[in-house]
């Protein structure tokens, strides 16, 4: 299990954020570079609120997506 996975989820989500905006073109990359179980990642952030936005290569409140 990678170390982000046990770590406070608001940390990860802007340490994810930060390496999808300076690194890494998709969130697949990021995973699978720093051998993160993607879904388990997701799962984390869904629990606080927030999912991944492909368009914005970025994990954004589920209340602030534009329906």
């Amino acid at each position: 299990m990678h170390k982000w996975l046990t770590m406070d989820p608001f940390i990860v989500l802007s340490l994810s954020n930060m390496k999808l905006r300076n690194f890494y073109k998709t969130l697949d990359a990021m995973c699978d570079d720093l051998r993160i179980d993607r879904h388990a990642l997701e799962a984390k952030m869904k629990d606080i609120g927030y999912t991944y936005d492909a368009s914005g290569n970025h994990f954004i409140s589920k209340d602030a997506i534009k329906k």
